[in-house]
């Protein structure tokens, strides 16, 4: 589906977290199974992909991540220490295993070994952005979470690094959302390894994420509790098994490489059902194009996943209407009694301040007419 000469493109934790996120759009769904590369396809399609880091974004993170690791990652276990292990005694002379091999096999090898390692030695221990496979589909994923925590109790905690600043003590709810279903997915792999243990150490579902202070290059952090969104991701990787399913209604030949001409790859593209929401600009390199065939549908998933769920069987801009207006749609369904009751009340609203317009010009018609006493 790639095309033949085309690598596949690897998935990711951001991949993978984006794609539970959104567990009804097939598109994207066959799409990251298959490999493609959804960027280049965008171009190709003529809606380049505004989704990613601008390269300035990704020197600051880098610069950033580089500063908390410093000196054997001190500064890094410090918090590790204070936000989910105060218990425990201090990160004094922490460990931080050379996790470096050939191939992401090897390193992900590597990287077990070192988790055993550490979990039978106790104390401290700091696994620089250690590699971690995760079965998806059938075919293995490889992970590079920016660090994993091994306290002396043996448990291993999640480390997210990111560049976002952190304003008196909270940052923005939606990235630390996002950051949080991208550690969920570092969370299940973890669970992976830590099952061929025995006895299996315990996978703690608080990760540490640590941001910029204010405005600072100083590092702050803070527990974030991902349980809800590791059950969620669980859920919806183990559906990606339906993609051969997906595959089976596609039309013979269709082919999402590149090189393809648009018009070609514009069919293959529309052949595969999407499920476009507001949320997708952040999180899809296809989003721009599906957001133009949305609008061209009149879609009501454009304006939001809440606003789609309130409005049950009603799925196009169209069908609203003529709902409000009475043309269609059972007056039993609750969405349609509230439409209807909503475009009574407009219709009221506006016939009152028509109301009150004329009733104003008719008096100011009728002081310009009246005599001087």
């Amino acid at each position: 589906m790639r095309g033949p000469d085309v690598p596949a493109k690897a998935l990711d934790a951001r991949a993978l977290a984006a794609l539970a996120a959104n567990p009804g759009c097939a598109r994207r769904a066959i799409l990251d199974g298959a490999g493609v590369d959804k960027a280049r396809l965008a171009s190709a399609l003529g809606a380049p992909s505004g989704f990613g880091q601008s390269q300035f974004a990704l020197t600051r993170g880098n610069a950033f991540e580089a500063k908390v690791k410093a000196d054997g990652g001190a500064e890094l276990l410090r918090l590790a220490h204070a936000r989910l292990d105060p218990g425990a005694e201090p990160p004094e002379g922490a460990a931080v295993p050379d996790l470096t091999a050939h191939g992401p096999e090897g390193r992900t090898a590597r990287t077990s070994l070192a988790l055993r390692e550490a979990t039978q030695a106790g104390g401290w221990t700091l696994l620089d952005h250690p590699m971690l496979a995760l079965d998806v589909a059938g075919s293995l994923a490889f992970l590079e979470p920016d660090a994993v925590v091994v306290h002396p109790d043996g448990s291993w905690s999640v480390v997210e690094i990111k560049s976002f600043p952190m304003l008196d003590g909270s940052a923005d709810p939606a990235k630390v959302g996002a950051a949080a279903r991208q550690a969920a997915v570092y969370v299940l792999a973890l669970e992976d390894v830590a099952a061929r243990l025995d006895p299996a150490p315990v996978v703690r579902h608080r990760i540490l994420l640590v941001c910029p202070k204010d405005f600072s290059n100083l590092p702050a952090a803070c527990a974030v509790d991902v349980r809800k969104q590791r059950a969620v991701t669980a859920r919806q990787l183990t559906r990606l098994t339906r993609i051969e399913e997906i595959a089976e209604t596609l039309p013979e030949g269709t082919c999402f490489a590149p090189d393809r001409g648009a018009e070609e790859l514009t069919a293959a593209v529309a052949a595969v059902p999407a499920t476009y929401a507001p949320e997708c600009l952040s999180a899809c390199e296809l989003a721009f194009h599906c957001r133009e065939r949305s609008r061209e549908e009149g879609a009501v998933t454009r304006l939001g996943r809440p606003l789609r769920a309130e409005l049950g069987g009603l799925t196009t801009v169209e069908d609203v209407l003529a709902a409000a207006r009475g043309e269609q749609g059972d007056p039993d369904d609750p969405a349609v009694a509230a439409l209807r009751r909503a475009a009574a009340l407009r219709a009221e609203a506006l016939a009152s301040a028509q109301a009150l317009a004329d009733t104003a010009s008719a008096d100011a018609a009728h002081r310009e007419v009246a005599p001087c006493p």
